[in-house]
Parts: structure tokens; C-alpha cells; sequence
């Protein structure tokens, strides 16, 4: 009793514990919840007036960086997030506004003349109200001043960009030949500084900086070796391509030059990047020598992508390899004028940042330009005379004419619009041609190799899907399948990557590029409509989660808890099914949660839905229904033995919109849920398997009646599958008009035996007859004439007689005409 009465003590004490600590939360939850009311406009001024002088600051600095694209993107996108972040520090006043105009309704406005004055504390109350409004309003009214303000400069500076590329593009030079002796002059100055400056450097890391410089080149060597190497080892074989192969297929094709130029070039870049990364970090780099080594490792790089490219499209050496239509003389020309272009692209970049390190005059920048766009003009017609396909009679042939025209008009442009003086626009016009040509040639090759995959039977033959269909993991169907998966996922990256590259080439800043892809991931907006790509595919993603643990409970509801519950196969498919419903509708309404989606929008659909079903959808509608009624009231299951209609079988499934049932025969019917509603449905194992089989039998008049009863009755008793309870029945029918009629009423346990007990009973009946000696008589019928003359009587006698002659002498007759007809036929002489 002791222990009890402690035990109940110490009980106590915790719900009071307990209790306090809900009190005292909530307290302090609603003092917190007063002071944050109290203290949101203090807190939230600094950061909105941080905002507003951030903006201020911006709006002034931009002209000192108007000559600077990178500068004013960079002022632009600060300016866009600047005034995104005073939107949503706005938004927070808004519930306290509302709290505010709340109260002031309940307040009321003040008395009026002559009215009695209320009490001190209300009128304290509105004054603080209103002062608290009216410093958020003047806040939020500076706050949309400057977000309009940070708008307005967004609109400047994209106005001062387009005028940036505009006038770099049309700026006209005065091309003076007549000033050549001045400009080598100014040439062989530069080159000295140049060398100069480079020998100088040199010095300076052998002297103080060559561990750090080689430990920098051994460590991005290393880099580009293990990247090389293991991709050798994981793509060797599609890397390399087979001279031994005669025809190669094209998917071969197209992924050999992928590979082959993908993973050298990447390696490539990678030992370019680490180097001059690990150099900076070592202190290894100048002033000026830093951006001339930028600049030549850009050109190396660009230089040695188009090289592979061309090689891998071209092979000048391999012609069964080759993935364009060109004969092997101009496929080796056209390999070395790409390289060249790139060459001279690359060449022209670097010279113009040494220009700029070197604060060279502009009469030497503007030779520079002009001779490499001359240069490059010229490359550019002399490709349009290369002939590189021949006729069938083995004659050279040259371009198509639209490629013929583009050729000659692009090398046209760009050596008279550098002889003019236009040397930005010429510049511009041969780098879109050698590096936006290659971005294109490597998303076409992309594209190609991303329709070939997708192709019937092509999946099994790259390296994934080899491997899986090695492990015997996946059959054709699913490979083909996932190789139509894997070209959507290839086209897209070709996009996702390929684009961006162009945009860069065609004057885009990379900050554009970001500012764009994540206001189109954060907020797209359609009319009235907003949305977020990146909610979208995070609800399409928790919904698939959502979707496969549905599936994974289900499978485990059934198996490891219904199995065991001892429940039958219609009770275990409800449940199922019914978890399987609940589970993706909350799927689906989890995912448009997250997607960002506002589910009270869904009362526009619900609308068109209710149009929709008083039009077109009723039936859909009705099925639907009728399959929630069918799975709350089971009237049957699956596995039950039901007669609907014309059909009776064995359900299989039943399903929302219609049920699934399987005839004796093996076919499978499907029926609407509403006829299964509408209609009368037998349904024989509907609360249980118990069945009963009606046998109906004949005996002769002859026979007795109590030793056929006993006969049947011992019968129904001894047969394995027929109940006891309830016993057998054997019902005198009728005196039939050949037989006395009696009926074997039997039951079983299992109706689906009732073939079997229906099939062995009557067999045991016929043998017991038979031995018994009881006859089972066919119908008959005895005919009694009462009147006519015996004459009469004879007559017909004789004509029913003669008849069957009459039949045998027609029959005679015609056989010696078949027998003629045969005769005459050709070929059936003898």
C-alpha cells in the first residue's frame, strides 16, 4: 500500500511538472510573440535602410564603370537583388499592419464634439497605433521609392550595354596604309617590351619561384593523367576506334568522336586550370604576366578542342570512320583550315590582351585587328572553293549552294568590312564563326548521338547499357526504354550546357546567364500566374518519393500484417487498394505543396471539373462512384464467383473505373463499375464458398421409387465432397411423361468443386442403375387411333413403306450421272 500510495505521488508531481511547463511556454511563447510585435519595426528599419543606401551607391557608381560591360552586369544584378530583398523585408510589416487596422476597428474613431470623452488608456492606445502605422507606412513608401529606383537603373544600364555593343560593333577606324613604316615601328617596340617583360618573369620564378612553379605543374600534370587515365580505362574502347572494323555502325561512329574529343580536351583544361590556379595560390604570377598567361591558356585551349573536333568528325586518316560525306584528300585539307581559324582567333585574343597589358597605341591594335580578320576572311573564301564530295563517275564536287553562298559571304564581310575600317564587327564575325561553329558542331554531334540512342535496339549497344544487359538485370524492352530516357536526359544537357556557351560568345556577361537561370528557376511568371521550376521539380520529386514509399508500405502492409491477419484475398486487395489511393492522393497534394502551388486555386479546377461532368464526364464520373461504393459496401471481392448479366466468372481485380473478370473460359471481361451498380449481380461465394448441386434424373415406371431414393440417397451420403449438414435431399419431382422425375439436391463445402461432385455423381447413379437394373428411359410416345377406316389405315401403312424405296431408286438414279459427269472430266481417262 506504501508503494502504491508513492507510486501515485510521484504520478502526480510529473502531470504537474507537466502542466507548468505547458503554462509556462505558452506565456513565454505570447511575451515573445508581444515583443516581436513590439520590436519589428526596429528590427526591420537598419535592414531596409542598409537596402536603400546600398541601392543610393549603386545608382551613383555607374559611371564609373559605363566603359566596363562585366562592371555594369555586375552593378546590375547588385541593384536586382538589392531591390528584391527590400520586396520581401516589406512583406514582413504586412502582418502587423493588419494586426494595427485590426484593433483601430475595434477602437473606433475618437468621440466627437460634445460626445463623452472615453477613457485615457483607449485614446492612448489609438495614438500609438497610429503613430506605429504611420512610421511602417512612410518606411514602406521609402522602400518602394527605391525598389522603383533599382528598377529604373536596371532599365539604364541595359540601356548602356545594348550602345556598348552597338558602337563596338559599328566603331569605324581609319585604315591609313600610308602609316604602315610607323605601325612596324610601334610593333618591333611592343615585341621588346614584350620580351622584356616575360624574361623578367622568367627570372624571377627560376630565381625565387621554381619549386613552387614545377610543384604547381607536377600537381595539374597529375591532375590530367588520373582524369586521362581513368577515362582511358572506363571509355578505352570507345575512345580509340578499331581500323580492323571495315563498317562501322553509326552510333560507334558518333561515340568514338564524342569521346575522343571530350576526354582529352577536359583533361586538357583541367592541367590549364590547376596550373594557373596552383600558380596564383604559390605567388607564382605578376601584374600583366597574369592575365598575358590567362589569355594563352584560353587560346591553347580553344585551339587544341577544335583540333580534336575536327579530328574526330573528319578522320583524315580513318574514312570508315568519318562521320561526315568527304572524300579523304579535302577531309585532311578542312582539318588543318579549322585548326588554322582556331589558331588565328585564338592568336588575335592574346594579342589583344597583350595590348591592353602594354597600353599599346591604337594605331597597332587596329593593324593587329585587320590583319588577322583579312586573314581570317580569306581562310573562310578559300574554304568555299574546297570540292569535298565527288560524283559517282569519281569527279570533284563542290559545296552545296546555300553552303557555298554562306562560305563566300562570310569571308566576303569580313575582309571588306576590316578593309572599311569596321575591325570590331570584322573580329566579332570570324570569332562567332570558329567558336560558336565549334559550340554547334559539338551539339549537333550531342543531338545525333542522343537520337541515335534512342533508337530501337542501340541502348544495349553502348557501355551502360552492355553492362546491364550483361548482369541479365534488364531485357530489350527495358533497355530500349531507358536508352529513350537517356536521349532526353542528353538532349537536355547538350541545352543546358551548350546554349549558356553561346550566349557568353555573343556578348552575354556569365552574371546574365545566372541572374536568368535562377529567376527562371525561383519565378516564372504567365499572365497572372507565378511559378517556380525549382518548386516544381522538388514537388515532382517528393511526390515520386511519396508515390514509391506508398508502394513499399503497401507490399509490406500486405505481406508482413494482412498475411498474417489470416484475412482473405477480397479483404487484403481492399485495404491495399484503399492505401494505395489515400497514399498518392496525399502524394499528389504533398507535391503541390511544395511545388509552390496554392491549393485554394484548385477551386477553379473543382469548377471546370463540375462543367466538364455536366457535359462529357458523367460516365467517368458515375464509374468512379460506383468503384468507391463497390470498395466500401463488397458487395463481392476478388476471387469471388459472380454472374453479371450474360457474364459469369471469377473477379480479378477491381479498380476505380471498371472491374476485371475472368470466364471459365479464360477470357477476361471488363465491366463498368455503374453496370455492376445498376444491375443485379449473383454473386455464389459471396459470404461464404458453401454451394449445392441439383441432379435431375428419370427412371422408368417399372422401377420403385424407394429403391431409387435409397439408391440416390447412399450415393449422395458415400461421395467424399458432399455435406452432411445440410444432409441430401431427394425430391420426387413429377410422373413425367416417359419417366418418374426425381431431383439430387446435395451441398458442399467449396462451390468451385461443383463440376467435379456433379460430374462423379452422375457417373456413380448410371453404374448403381445399371447394376440395380433400373432403366433410365429416353423420352417416347405411343400414338393411339381411335377412328378412321382400316382401309385408310393400310394406305398410309403402304405409302410410309413405299417411301424409303422411292428415296433408294431417286438415289440410284443420280448415281450414274455423277458417275458421267466424273467420266467427262479431262484427265480422268483411263
Amino acid at each position: 500500500m506504501v508503494l502504491q500510495g508513492t507510486g501515485r505521488f510521484f504520478s502526480l508531481l510529473r502531470a504537474l511538472a507537466f502542466l507548468s511547463a505547458v503554462v509556462l511556454a505558452g506565456w513565454t511563447g505570447s511575451t515573445h510573440a508581444q515583443v516581436d510585435e513590439a520590436s519589428i519595426l526596429s528590427e526591420k528599419r537598419p535592414v531596409i535602410e542598409d537596402l536603400i543606401a546600398t541601392i543610393e551607391d549603386l545608382n551613383a557608381s555607374v559611371d564609373a564603370v559605363r566603359d566596363s560591360d562585366s562592371g555594369l552586369v555586375n552593378v546590375q544584378i547588385a541593384a536586382e537583388d538589392a531591390a528584391r530583398d527590400l520586396l520581401n523585408e516589406s512583406v514582413a510589416f504586412r502582418p502587423r499592419l493588419s494586426e494595427i487596422n485590426a484593433r483601430l476597428e475595434q477602437l473606433g474613431p475618437p468621440p466627437a464634439d460634445g460626445q463623452p470623452p472615453e477613457p485615457e488608456s483607449v485614446t492612448q492606445e489609438r495614438n500609438r497605433l497610429l503613430a506605429e502605422k504611420s512610421a511602417i507606412n512612410d518606411l514602406l513608401g521609402r522602400a518602394e521609392n527605391s525598389s522603383l529606383a533599382a528598377n529604373r537603373l536596371a532599365d539604364r544600364i541595359n540601356t548602356i550595354r545594348r550602345d556598348l555593343f552597338t558602337q563596338a560593333l559599328t566603331r569605324r577606324y581609319d585604315v591609313n596604309f600610308g602609316l604602315f613604316g610607323e605601325t612596324l615601328a610601334d610593333f618591333e617596340s611592343e615585341l621588346r617590351q614584350l620580351w622584356w617583360t616575360v624574361s623578367n618573369w622568367f627570372r624571377f620564378v627560376s630565381t625565387f619561384k621554381a619549386p613552387a612553379a614545377l610543384s604547381a605543374t607536377f600537381l595539374a600534370l597529375v591532375c590530367a593523367a588520373f582524369l586521362m587515365i581513368g577515362g582511358k580505362r572506363v571509355f578505352g574502347r570507345v575512345i580509340r576506334p578499331d581500323p580492323a572494323v571495315e563498317e562501322p555502325g553509326y552510333l560507334a561512329r558518333l561515340s568514338t568522336a564524342f569521346w575522343s574529343t571530350l576526354l582529352p580536351s577536359v583533361a586538357f583544361w583541367v592541367f590549364l586550370a590547376a596550373t594557373y590556379f596552383l600558380f596564383e595560390q604559390f605567388e607564382v604570377l605578376r601584374p600583366g604576366i597574369d592575365r598575358i598567361l590567362s589569355s594563352t591558356f584560353e587560346m591553347a585551349g580553344v585551339v587544341f578542342f577544335v583540333n580534336r573536333l575536327a579530328r574526330a568528325v573528319l578522320k583524315p586518316a580513318m574514312p570508315a570512320w568519318r562521320l561526315v560525306a568527304v572524300e579523304s584528300r579535302p577531309a585532311r585539307l578542312l582539318y588543318w583550315i579549322a585548326t588554322a581559324m582556331a589558331f588565328i582567333t585564338g592568336f588575335d585574343y592574346v594579342l589583344n590582351t597583350v595590348n591592353s597589358v602594354m597600353m599599346s597605341p591604337l594605331s597597332l591594335t587596329v593593324a593587329k585587328g585587320l590583319f588577322s580578320t583579312v586573314l581570317l576572311g580569306l581562310i573562310i573564301l578559300g574554304t568555299g572553293f574546297v570540292r569535298p564530295t565527288t560524283t559517282e563517275e569519281g569527279v570533284p564536287r563542290a559545296w552545296p549552294m546555300p553552303v557555298r553562298f554562306l562560305l563566300f559571304g562570310l569571308g566576303a564581310v569580313t575582309v571588306m568590312a576590316s578593309l572599311l575600317g569596321f575591325v570590331g564587327f570584322a573580329q566579332f564575325l570570324g570569332k562567332q564563326v570558329v567558336i560558336t561553329g565549334a559550340i554547334l558542331a559539338t551539339m549537333y554531334l550531342g543531338f545525333k548521338a542522343a537520337q541515335a540512342i534512342a533508337e530501337e535496339g542501340n541502348f544495349e549497344r553502348t557501355l551502360i547499357g552492355g553492362l546491364l544487359s550483361g548482369a541479365g538485370r534488364s531485357d530489350g524492352k527495358t533497355l530500349d526504354q531507358l536508352g529513350l530516357v537517356a536521349s532526353l536526359a542528353i538532349n537536355f544537357l547538350v541545352l543546358l550546357i551548350g546554349v549558356p556557351m553561346i550566349l557568353l560568345q555573343w556578348g552575354f556577361q556569365f552574371a546574365d546567364i545566372q541572374a536568368w537561370a535562377l529567376r527562371l528557376a525561383t519565378e516564372v511568371t504567365i499572365g497572372n500566374v507565378s511559378f517556380s521550376l525549382v518548386g516544381i521539380l522538388t514537388g515532382i520529386v517528393i511526390f515520386l518519393l511519396a508515390y514509391f514509399a506508398t508502394r513499399w508500405f503497401q507490399g509490406w502492409l500486405d505481406g508482413h500484417v494482412l498475411s498474417r491477419g489470416r484475412f482473405d484475398a477480397g479483404v487484403r486487395n481492399s485495404i491495399r487498394t484503399a492505401v494505395g489511393y489515400l497514399g498518392v492522393a496525399l502524394a499528389v497534394l504533398i507535391g503541390i505543396s511544395v511545388a509552390g502551388i496554392d491549393l485554394s486555386n484548385l477551386a477553379l479546377v473543382a469548377g471546370a471539373l463540375s462543367l466538364g461532368i455536366g457535359f462529357g464526364l458523367q460516365n467517368i464520373v458515375s464509374n468512379f462512384v460506383s468503384g468507391l461504393i463497390l470498395l466500401a459496401e463488397r458487395p463481392f471481392k476478388v476471387g469471388d464467383w459472380i454472374e453479371a448479366g450474360p457474364y459469369m466468372g471469377l473477379v480479378k481485380k477491381i479498380s476505380v473505373r471498371a472491374t476485371e473478370i475472368e470466364t471459365f473460359q479464360r477470357q477476361t471481361i471488363i465491366l463498368p463499375n455503374s453496370d455492376l451498380i445498376n444491375q443485379p449481380v449473383g454473386n455464389r461465394t459471396h459470404r461464404n464458398h458453401l454451394g449445392r448441386v441439383d441432379i435431375a434424373v428419370g427412371v422408368s415406371y417399372n422401377s420403385d421409387p424407394a429403391e431409387v431414393r435409397d439408391i440416390l440417397m447412399h450415393l449422395a451420403r458415400e461421395h467424399r465432397l458432399v455435406l452432411r449438414n445440410p444432409e441430401p435431399v431427394i425430391y420426387f419431382a413429377a410422373f413425367g411423361a416417359s419417366s418418374l422425375d426425381f431431383e439430387l439436391r446435395v451441398y458442399l463445402a467449396d462451390v468451385f468443386d461443383i463440376l467435379i461432385v456433379e460430374t462423379e455423381l452422375r457417373m456413380a447413379i448410371h453404374a448403381a442403375f445399371k447394376e440395380a437394373g433400373i432403366e433410365i428411359p429416353f423420352p417416347q410416345q405411343d400414338i393411339h387411333i381411335r377412328s378412321g377406316m382400316p382401309g385408310d389405315i393400310r394406305a398410309v401403312a403402304d405409302s410410309l413403306r413405299a417411301e424409303p424405296e422411292r428415296s433408294a431408286r431417286g438415289d440410284a438414279e443420280l448415281q450414274p450421272d455423277r458417275t458421267e459427269g466424273t467420266r467427262d472430266k479431262p484427265g480422268n481417262a483411263t
